[in-house]
């Protein structure tokens, strides 16, 4: 037996630009929450279940979900992921955080933050190599977990306010990873402005995100469910990051994730050294989706499980 709930909130905004011309384009229906493993004694109790439509923005050309989840239902509670049961997730950050420490001289006096933190899969990579750490996620299971191998941990949601707090504390970053949290958070200009407040001149972040492309052209449609709020283009990125000073640098897919591309943007200093040759590449990428989708919708076509 399904059980709806009121812990939930519809939105008629964009998540980005806060703009109304909003197109639904698939209905998944009131379907359950992920990451909900049932035992024995939950089988016959209610199940929490929340509509999950995909709409388009007309303005800026994000892809999200509607309906937004509490978080501390989402990911504070029993919450189950653990990123270090994933061999390939662990190799792919190991490689990422080696590759950052060597061309970014990264050493004792450095500071690397990761937002959603989760177990120190990443961050124990840059604890081996002597650079400071911070990790920050709100789930106690993970943050516990990376506390016992060493990597410093906050068990809290990362905000704006939080990073104010930090940066007044003196943190201030070389590197921010924030892998596949983006998409997670509804207020995403707080948590763009956060990165911003907390990065160096010559910082940078590297995020990644779902990537709708190839959601769009493979018909990726188990990619979306709750947690998942943005599937981002090139296009979308570039004007959240823009909004509030930060700009693509290097657009690079992954497949790690089904096609999540890991964008690195730097802050203030990234202005003037923008590599235009990577930056347009990237957007190409991100005019192929914006011509795609708009045809997509034209034809009457739609998106089937």
């Amino acid at each position: 037996m399904l059980h709806e709930t009121l812990n939930s909130v519809t939105e008629h905004a964009c998540r980005s630009c806060g703009g109304t011309r909003l197109e639904t384009f698939l209905d998944l229906g009131a379907t359950p929450l992920v990451d909900r493993l049932l035992v024995d004694g939950d089988i016959d109790k209610p199940e929490l279940i929340f509509p999950l439509r995909v709409a388009f923005c007309r303005d800026c050309s994000l892809a999200q979900i509607t309906e937004t989840v509490s978080p501390n239902i989402l990911f504070a509670d029993d919450y189950p992921y653990y990123s270090s049961f994933s061999p390939a997730l662990l190799e792919h950050s190991r490689e990422n955080a080696l590759s950052l420490i060597a061309c970014r001289n990264l050493g004792p006096e450095s500071l690397v933050i990761e937002l959603a933190s989760n177990d120190g899969y990443l961050l124990k990579n840059y604890v081996e190599a002597g650079v400071k750490v911070l990790g920050i996620d709100p789930a106690d299971g993970p943050a516990a977990a990376a506390e016992r191998i060493g990597v410093q941990t906050r068990c809290t949601f990362f905000t704006r306010d939080l990073a104010e707090t930090l940066r007044a504390e003196g943190a201030v970053a070389d590197v921010i990873h924030a892998n596949n949290v983006l998409a997670h958070v509804a207020d995403t200009n707080g948590f763009v402005a956060g990165i911003a407040r907390l990065l160096k001149e010559d910082g940078v972040a590297v995020i990644e995100v779902p990537y709708v492309v190839p959601l769009i052209e493979h018909c990726e449609f188990d990619t979306i469910y709750h947690e998942h709020l943005c599937y981002f283009s090139v296009t979308a990125l570039d004007r959240l990051f823009r909004r509030h000073g930060l700009y693509l640098n290097e657009i690079k897919p992954l497949s790690i994730h089904g096609g999540v591309p890991s964008s690195l943007c730097g802050a203030q200093a990234a202005r003037g050294s923008r590599r235009e040759g990577t930056a347009c590449a990237g957007n190409r990428v991100g005019d192929r989706y914006d011509r795609l989708f708009p045809q997509f919708l034209c034809e009457g076509r739609r998106i089937e499980a």
